[in-house]
C-alpha cells in the first residue's frame, strides 16, 4: 500500500461542527476541503444519518436546526461576507436572511423558533481614514486593523416577511456568542466591557432582553468568562481564575460565578481555531463538556450538580465538536487513521475508553497506509516526566535523522493521531525519518502545575524536556546525533530559535510564525501585552531567543505569514538580519496575504509550499540531498 504524498493535501477532508437534527436521526456538519484550482479552501454543509450515504447539503458553515428540526440555519459567503441562510428541510431553496454590509454571526434559535440571535460585525469604517487607538485591542490576526468594527449582538425574525435585524447592544467592546434563555425572553453572552479590559483581560457574563434594554453583568473579576451556554434553566460559563491556567465550568447566577466540581485536574475545551474540544451542553440530566487528557481531547458527562466526571468518548482520539438532542450524541474525532470522522452514539459512558457509536462518515486516505505515533515518557534532567510520541517506520535498523517539532501555544498539545496539517511527518517517515513530537512542560493535558510551569520562565523551564530525549533518542540507536534538526510554529518557531541557539547539536533550524525578540513582540502583536505581562511574567529579555542568536550555527529556514499579527512578520525580518550579518545559512520565506494560522487555513498552495520547503530544507542540510 502506498506511503502519504504532500498532494494527498488535495484529497484529505475534515468535518466539524457537527448538529444534531432534534430528533436525533441526522447530523449536519461542516466540511472543510482544499481545491488546487482555485486556490481555495470549500466548505460546505453536509448530512449523515445511520444506513445512509452522507450527502451535500449547501455551501457554507455553522450549521443549525432549528427547534422543530424541519428549517436548518447557516453561514453562506457568496462573493461577500457572510450571511444567514435558511435551507428547508422538507424541499425548497435556501433564503438569504441577512443581508448587512459586514455580514453576520453563526446563527442562534430561539426556542419557538420564530427568532435567531448572532453576535456579528457592527460599524461603518472608513479604509482611508487615519487609525485611532486608545486601546491595546485596535487590531487582531485574522481580521487585522479592526478600523472600530465591533461585535455586537443581534435579533432577527426568521419569517419569510422578516424586518431588519434589530441590534441589542453597543459599546467599545465585542460580545460573543448569544445564547437564549429557555423562555425565550433573554440572551446571556461574554463581553469585556471595563475601561482597562486590554490590560487585565477581563470579561463577564451578561444578560440583556432579547426586546432591548441595557446588558445586566452577572460576574466580575473572580472569573475571566469565555463562553456562556443557557442550559435548561440554569446559565453554564466556561471560564479561568486567573489570565494562565485551566479553563473550568460555573454556574452563573445572581450571586456570580460558582465553580462546578469535574474530580479532573484537566482543561476544559470549548474549541477555538487551531484547539478542539466542543461546547458544554445537557444530555438528560447531565453536562457534557470536552477536556484534554494526555494530548488527546475526550467528552465527559458530568452530573447536573457537579462532581465526578465519567469519560464517555476516549481512546486516542481528538474530539473537535458535539452536539446531543433526541437523546443521542453526535461528535467529530480524529484518530491515528484519520483527520476526523463523524460518530453518532449515546452519551451514557459505555464507550468506555474509546470511541462509541457508529461512524457516519469515512473521510479516511482510502488506500494510503499511515504512521501512527507511539506514544512514550521521558524523565527531563531534574526529574520530571515529559511525555512524547514517536513517528517512524519500526522496520528500520539503526540510528537515522531525526526532526524534533514543537507544538504552539505554549498551551496546546500534540496527540497520537493523524495530522492533516503538518503532512511533512509522514513523507519523512516514509523516507527513514524519525519525527519527535513532546509535550513539554505548559502542554495542556497534564494537569494544571504543569500547564502553568513554564510562566515567566520560557525555554528555560522547558528546554531540557527536549534536549532530554533528544540524549535518549540517540543513546536507543534510534537517532543519528549528527542529524538532527528541529522546527515548530508559533510557540514551537519561538523553542526552534531558543533551542538551535542555546545547543550546536541541530543540523538544521526551520522556525515557522516565530517569536524570537519578545521586548519588540511586547508593542506590535495584538497579543503583547498578554504574552510580556503574563506569560513571560514582564521579564522578557532573558527569555528572548534573540539574547541568544550569536550562538546560532545551524542553517535556518524562516516560515512566515505577511500579514501575520500575532507574530508579527518582524519577528521573522529581526531573525534573518541576526543570522544573515553573521553569514549563517539563512532564507526567509514570506507567505503573502497570511496570518497566523495559514498553515490550517491559509491558501492550500501555502500550506503545500510550507511542507515542500520542510522537506527540501532537511534533505539539503541534514541528509544531503540535492536542495
Amino acid at each position: 500500500m502506498p506511503r502519504l504524498t504532500l498532494d494527498d493535501l488535495f484529497r484529505i477532508a475534515v468535518p466539524s461542527d457537527p448538529q444534531t437534527r432534534p430528533d436525533g436521526s441526522a447530523v449536519a456538519y461542516t466540511l472543510t476541503t482544499s481545491r488546487r484550482e482555485p486556490d481555495e479552501n470549500r466548505t460546505e454543509i453536509w448530512l449523515a444519518a445511520p444506513g445512509a450515504e452522507p450527502r451535500l447539503l449547501a455551501e457554507g458553515t455553522c450549521p443549525r436546526w432549528s427547534p422543530d428540526g424541519r428549517t436548518l440555519a447557516y453561514l453562506r459567503a457568496a462573493g461577500g461576507p457572510p450571511q444567514i441562510c435558511l435551507l428547508p428541510m422538507d424541499g425548497g431553496e435556501p433564503r438569504a436572511l441577512t443581508a448587512g454590509p459586514l455580514g453576520a454571526g453563526a446563527p442562534v434559535w430561539s426556542p419557538d423558533g420564530t427568532r435567531i440571535a448572532y453576535a456579528g460585525p457592527h460599524g461603518a469604517p472608513d479604509p482611508h481614514a487615519p487609525v485611532v487607538a486608545d486601546r491595546l485591542d485596535y487590531k487582531a490576526d485574522g481580521a487585522g486593523l479592526l478600523r472600530g468594527i465591533t461585535t455586537q449582538l443581534f435579533v432577527v425574525d426568521a419569517a419569510p416577511e422578516a424586518a431588519e435585524p434589530v441590534r441589542l447592544t453597543e459599546g467599545d467592546f465585542h460580545a460573543g456568542q448569544p445564547s437564549w434563555s429557555a423562555d425565550g425572553e433573554r440572551l446571556a453572552f461574554t463581553a469585556g466591557m471595563e475601561a482597562d479590559g486590554d490590560l487585565d483581560l477581563s470579561s463577564s457574563v451578561y444578560t440583556v432582553e432579547a426586546a432591548g434594554g441595557e446588558p445586566k453583568r452577572l460576574t466580575g473579576p473572580e472569573v475571566i468568562a469565555t463562553g456562556v451556554w443557557w442550559l435548561g434553566g440554569r446559565l453554564v460559563a466556561a471560564g479561568m481564575r486567573g489570565p494562565v491556567g485551566h479553563s473550568r465550568l460555573f454556574t452563573v447566577g445572581e450571586g456570580g460565578a460558582e465553580e462546578l466540581e469535574t474530580g479532573l485536574d484537566r482543561n476544559v475545551m470549548v474549541g477555538a481555531p487551531g484547539y478542539p474540544g466542543a461546547a458544554p451542553q445537557l444530555a438528560g440530566d447531565r453536562l457534557l463538556f470536552a477536556a484534554r487528557d494526555a494530548g488527546c481531547t475526550h467528552l465527559y458527562a458530568l452530573p447536573a450538580g457537579g462532581g465526578a466526571a465519567v469519560k464517555v468518548a476516549g481512546g486516542d482520539a481528538v474530539v473537535s465538536g458535539a452536539s446531543v438532542a433526541g437523546g443521542v450524541m453526535a461528535y467529530v474525532a480524529s484518530t491515528p487513521h484519520s483527520a476526523g470522522d463523524v460518530y453518532l452514539g449515546v452519551p451514557d459512558g459505555s464507550g468506555g475508553e474509546g470511541l462509541p457509536g457508529e461512524a457516519l462518515t469515512a473521510y479516511g486516505l482510502a488506500g494510503v497506509e499511515l504512521f501512527a505515533p507511539v506514544r512514550r515518557t521521558f524523565t527531563a534532567a531534574d526529574g520530571t516526566q515529559v511525555e512524547g510520541f514517536v513517528l517512524r517506520d519500526e522496520s528500520l535498523e539503526g540510528p537515522g535523522p531525526l526532526l524534533l517539532d514543537v507544538h504552539g501555544g505554549p498551551h496546546n498539545a500534540w496527540a497520537p493521531v493523524f495530522d492533516g496539517a503538518h503532512l511533512y511527518h509522514q513523507v519523512l517517515a516514509a523516507s527513514g525519518w524519525t519525527v519527535l513530537t513532546m509535550n513539554p512542560r505548559a502542554s495542556d493535558g497534564y494537569g494544571e502545575a504543569f500547564y502553568t510551569a513554564a510562566a515567566g520562565a520560557w525555554g528555560l523551564a522547558d528546554e531540557q524536556d527536549f534536549l532530554g530525549p533528544l540524549d535518549d533518542l540517540v543513546a536507543d540507536g534510534i537517532a543519528d546525533p549528527e542529524r538532527l534538526a528541529v522546527t515548530g510554529y508559533s510557540y514551537g518557531g519561538y523553542m526552534t530559535c531558543w533551542l538551535s541557539a542555546r545547543s550546536g547539536r541541530f543540523k538544521a533550524a526551520i522556525p515557522g510564525g516565530a517569536v524570537t525578540d519578545l521586548v519588540s513582540m511586547a508593542g506590535t502583536s495584538d497579543m503583547g501585552y498578554f504574552l510580556k505581562t503574563f506569560e513571560c511574567g514582564g521579564d522578557v529579555v532573558p527569555q528572548s531567543p534573540f539574547t541568544h542568536v550569536g550562538d546560532v550555527t545551524a542553517p535556518t529556514l524562516i516560515l512566515h505569514g505577511d500579514d501575520d499579527d500575532r507574530c508579527p512578520v518582524s519577528q521573522a525580518e529581526q531573525w534573518f538580519a541576526a543570522l544573515r550579518e553573521r553569514d549563517v545559512p539563512v532564507r526567509l520565506v514570506r507567505y503573502p496575504g497570511a496570518s497566523h494560522l495559514f498553515i490550517l487555513n491559509g491558501r492550500p498552495s501555502h500550506r503545500l509550499d510550507y511542507n515542500e520547503r520542510i522537506i527540501a530544507w532537511l534533505e539539503q542540510w541534514v541528509t544531503g540531498s540535492p536542495s
